[in-house]
């Protein structure tokens, strides 16, 4: 009896203990990092990082050239060329100047310069260059290209290039109609309906402050829509001055909720596809047109995106009769037709809230954003510098003085941190504020970066990663990002296998910058992709425009 009561008494005990531990493990895990606090502290510890000598270098405050940082324009090679004896250039937004269903402008001008119309006995034609239209902007005001003519998607970029002071002649408001509009999903959409009685962007936008739903849009530098999203958004706060206090505050509190500004469409469509996001902006015209976007519910916002038509100061008379005539033939009704099958011309019913709003004011706005677009809160950031061996030669030289270049536009209050790595990991700078006294450690361990040996870019990440965790600690309020700057040739160290657990779950976006002519994009997005990040394949001539853009919308 007494060896049965000792038996028994064994039993309870271990049960009761299983259940202890299986409670405080629960309790351990229930946010999903402990078991990736231990991982990521053996494999820092494995990997054993050195720290390097900090070393101070030149910051200087050069007016920012436009026209310097703007890659030539034959990175944007010609969509089609006309053979004219006049020939004229139109810059489009891509909607209507790429393939299939957002070819529509391209397949104008293919069948009118097909035509070989003439004007004064001469053959006359037009070339179509498909450019985003903040880039197409940015080439017109900084005066680097100028074509004779320009349609970007709505009339805002057309009222900022002149508030610059370059001249533009409107030949045409419309050259096929479209809207911009928020997309939500129809649980989102039911969930709006419920709390607030109506689905509109003012009852997103509360719900997006309120942190009922989380919204997505794009970078209001370079992207139409996300433009005319922010400002719809401060019309929203105070519809008397878009950058009175209220509008600013009332930004900053909606802006809290925004888990991330998109570097890209494609970016938003798959945080969207993957549930990180209920809600997400877009054009009509690509919503109608994308099967896996037919399940989303679309609200029309701001100025009506009905693709003006400019004529620039470098259009001579003969040639502005060529545009005048094609713009004739884009509003035939045969042209017509194709753009509604195209999906334009939809929404003819929808008129903006938005009063006209001057170009200055849009340029102020822009500026607004990015002192305000991260609700109060600081950005901390770790740069991986990839110095391996097959990164020297340009490549590296590229990566340091894209680096320095780019630098100025990360605002002051964010903190910074760099790690490099070949086969081995050094932590060139440890992490703080992007002060002046931080920007000449930055740029000074910039400088030093040297490239040979291995490639051990996973061990290179888990740095930084660690460093990013840990600083999360003593800010919880920051939120954190980090950038790979590589070639994408891993050949040494951990694979990604063995960090992706590790990064899903501390949800850390790892942008990757792409260097070299031989760079694998593959394994880079693939890196890039656990987390909704986006990969840019940075040529040497346009690397300090693409990390403008993208500190813009993350820094």
């Amino acid at each position: 009896m007494k060896k049965n009561g000792v038996i028994a008494f064994v039993i309870i005990a271990i049960v009761l203990f299983a259940g202890v531990f299986g409670i405080l493990k629960l309790t351990e895990n229930k946010d999903g990092t402990g078991n990736a606090e231990k991982k990521l502290s053996r494999m820092v510890e494995r990997i054993g990082a050195t720290e390097q000598e900090l070393v101070k270098g030149t910051v200087e405050f050069n007016e920012n050239d436009l026209a310097a940082e703007l890659p030539e324009i034959s990175k944007y090679p010609l969509s089609l060329e006309g053979k004219g004896e006049i020939n004229i250039e139109i810059m489009s937004s891509p909607e209507k100047a790429g393939d299939n269903y957002d070819g529509w402008l391209l397949d104008i001008a293919k069948k009118f310069n097909e035509e070989k119309r003439k004007i004064a006995g001469k053959i006359i034609s037009v070339s179509i260059r498909s450019i985003s239209s903040g880039t197409a902007a940015d080439y017109i005001i900084s005066g680097k290209y100028v074509p004779e003519a320009f349609t970007p998607s709505n009339e805002l970029w057309g009222e900022m290039i002149q508030s610059k002071g370059v001249e533009l002649d409107i030949v045409e408001k419309r050259l096929a109609g479209n809207v911009a509009g928020i997309l939500l999903s129809s649980k989102t959409q039911k969930k709006i309906a419920e709390k607030y009685k109506e689905v509109t962007l003012k009852t997103v936008v509360q719900a997006t402050a309120e942190n009922q739903i989380t919204m997505g849009y794009t970078n209001p530098f370079t992207s139409s829509t996300g433009l005319n999203f922010l400002l719809e958004t401060l019309y929203n706060y105070d519809s008397k001055n878009l950058l009175s206090d209220a509008a600013v505050e009332g930004f900053a509190e909606f802006q809290k909720n925004i888990p991330f500004v998109a570097y890209t469409t494609l970016q938003m469509r798959n945080a969207a596809s993957k549930g990180t996001l209920d809600g997400m902006v877009t054009e009509y015209q690509i919503y109608v047109n994308t099967k896996e976007l037919k399940d989303y519910a679309f609200i029309p916002f701001g100025v009506r995106h009905d693709n003006p038509l400019y004529a620039t100061k470098n259009i001579g008379a003969d040639k502005k009769k060529v545009l005048e005539e094609f713009c004739k033939y884009c509003l035939n009704d045969e042209s017509q037709n194709l753009a509604t099958e195209y999906g334009f011309n939809e929404n003819d019913d929808y008129v903006s809230s938005l009063p006209e709003i001057q170009g200055k004011t849009i340029i102020e706005a822009q500026d607004l954003w990015k002192e305000n677009k991260d609700g109060g809160n600081s950005i901390t950031a770790v740069f991986v510098a990839d110095i391996s061996g097959s990164m020297s030669g340009e490549p590296i030289n590229e990566l340091k003085n894209s680096l320095i270049n780019a630098g100025q536009y990360i605002n002051d209050e964010n903190s910074i941190g760099l790690v490099s790595f070949n086969n081995k990991v050094y932590v060139d700078l440890p992490i703080a504020q992007f002060d002046l006294n931080q920007r000449a450690y930055f740029n000074g361990a910039v400088s030093n970066l040297n490239a040979l040996g291995g490639t051990a870019t996973y061990d290179g990440i888990i740095v930084g990663v660690d460093m990013l965790v840990k600083a999360k600690e003593a800010n919880p309020n920051t939120k954190l990002v980090l950038f790979l700057l590589s070639d994408g040739r891993k050949n040494d160290g951990y694979d990604l296998s063995d960090v992706k657990s590790i990064l899903e779950t501390y949800q850390i976006p790892v942008y990757s910058i792409a260097y070299g002519n031989d760079c694998d994009l593959d394994e880079l997005n693939d890196v890039s992709s656990v987390n909704e990040a986006a990969t840019i394949n940075a040529d040497s001539d346009d690397v300090v425009y693409q990390l403008k853009n993208l500190f813009n919308a993350q820094m």
